[in-house]
């Protein structure tokens, strides 16, 4: 008979388990926990839209929709693409779902998203991300107030030491017209010098050349003018606005005046968390306020601010995660205390003690699980008819050491009784100084 070859992993994806699942899953409850004490409530989105919304939001000349987007055509015909950020999914929903209504909307989410791009450190086809947005608010404290939560949640992982907010403006409308003329002009200047990239990028969207990594591009964007000498005086006001209630919330940041975001629905407020500590991807965090997102899908002129940040990123830079361990591990004296091992196991659990139950192997072998796992003690069942018990018919149990005949901790104890009296009558023994030891006989609760 053909050996049958296993399918592999297919390139760009990662089956996460172990220490990068805790870590993992560490990122996404520090997330959830500040956002509720944000005011942020949840939402859930497709994990596929209609092609033209990422194609209207992210623009046609970017790297995201030409080159990296999961894009195929099912049954219908219609053309769908797998979703490669939140923020056109969560616009879209707010004008089909009739959100408007709830404005100004404050909404978070996290998931998996897609990118075809060649997989190295940090970065998969298949990744996740943690995304907060505020959507109906024109206002700057709204962009403080989502850079207070990306601060607290950095602060929270225990990840904030070297990390660094840049921050910049973009200005309104009027000041990125003037600027981005201004710029086209000095790139003009400078055709002879520019690469391929580039080149392309003047014609369609001049401001991605700031941040291009290409060395023959370094000098003439270096030599760029600066935004600042184009702001209104609205959009400085705005900026101002925004910096003053960073640095009355205790925020640090830095001023980068080549950050920039390319398409032109981007206004006013762009940011970036960085750090030296993961290499050339040193991005962990990042968004900016996109007023002319909502109405380049055909919605009304909308404000909106928000940020999105990689799960698998952040927790690159966490500690070494605690191992999730049992409070105590449950064993079946004797094979015929089976169901009792399950059923004092269950009410353990009920009553919020992690128990794990040690239903395989011999004696020997369910005894050493205790050990293994790192239980703080270990709830020996066995039957009360079975312990020379007479007249206490029920479950008898014993909290022992996780390596002994001998009494676990007197906490350890206390708290497994404690919890096994929400769901039995407990009648206490005291520990015989020899011979058979019982903790506790567990008799079914009377309704009398």
């Amino acid at each position: 008979m053909a050996r049958i070859e296993t399918p592999k992993r297919i390139r760009g994806t990662q089956d996460i388990f172990g220490d990068d699942q805790r870590r993992f899953a560490r990122v996404v409850d520090t997330f959830d926990r500040v956002r509720r004490l944000y005011c942020f409530q949840r939402v859930e989105l497709p994990v596929f839209e209609s092609t033209a919304v990422f194609a209207r939001s992210l623009g046609e000349t970017t790297d995201v929709v030409s080159k990296e987007m999961y894009t195929f055509e099912d049954r219908g015909g219609d053309s769908l693409t797998l979703r490669p950020e939140f923020t056109a999914g969560i616009a879209r929903a707010y004008l089909t779902e009739g959100w408007q209504q709830y404005a100004p909307l404050k909404i978070a989410t996290h998931g998996p998203v897609f990118r075809y791009e060649r997989p190295q450190k940090g970065r998969y086809r298949q990744f996740h991300q943690i995304d907060a947005e505020v959507i109906g608010a024109a206002e700057p404290a709204a962009d403080v107030e989502l850079l207070v939560l990306a601060d607290q949640l950095l602060h929270e992982l225990g990840i904030a030491e070297g990390v660094t907010l840049q921050l910049n403006t973009l200005g309104d409308a009027e000041t990125r017209d003037a600027w981005r003329a201004a710029l086209v002009a000095h790139f003009e200047a400078h055709r002879d010098v520019l690469s391929e990239d580039s080149l392309a990028r003047l014609e369609k969207n001049p401001l991605r050349i700031l941040d291009s990594k290409d060395p023959r591009d370094r000098p003439v964007a270096d030599s760029a003018p600066d935004i600042d000498a184009y702001l209104t005086p609205e959009a400085r006001a705005f900026f101002d606005a925004v910096t003053a209630g960073l640095d009355a919330a205790g925020v640090a940041w830095t001023r980068n005046a080549r950050l920039v975001r390319g398409l032109d629905y981007y206004r006013h407020t762009a940011f970036e968390f960085v750090t030296d500590r993961l290499g050339a991807q040193g991005t962990v965090l990042a968004g900016g306020r996109y007023d002319g997102l909502i109405g380049s899908l055909g919605g009304p002129e909308t404000a909106g601010v928000g940020w999105a940040a990689g799960i698998e990123r952040l927790a690159m830079l966490l500690e070494e995660p605690a191992t999730d361990v049992a409070d105590v591990t449950v064993i079946p004296d004797q094979p015929d205390a089976e169901s009792e091992a399950i059923a004092v196991t269950s009410a353990l659990r009920r009553a919020g003690v992690r128990a794990e139950l040690a239903y395989r192997g011999n004696a020997k072998r369910r005894f050493e699980l205790a050990v293994k796992n790192g239980s703080l003690g270990r709830v020996v069942v066995s039957k009360a008819t079975d312990t020379g018990l007479p007249d206490r018919r029920g479950i008898a149990v014993r909290v022992n050491q996780p390596d002994s005949y001998a009494a676990a901790d007197k906490d350890v104890v206390e708290a497994a009784l404690l919890a096994l009296s929400e769901s039995y009558n407990v009648v206490r023994h005291e520990r015989a100084a020899q011979g058979y030891a019982v903790d506790a006989v567990l008799k079914a609760m009377t309704t009398e």
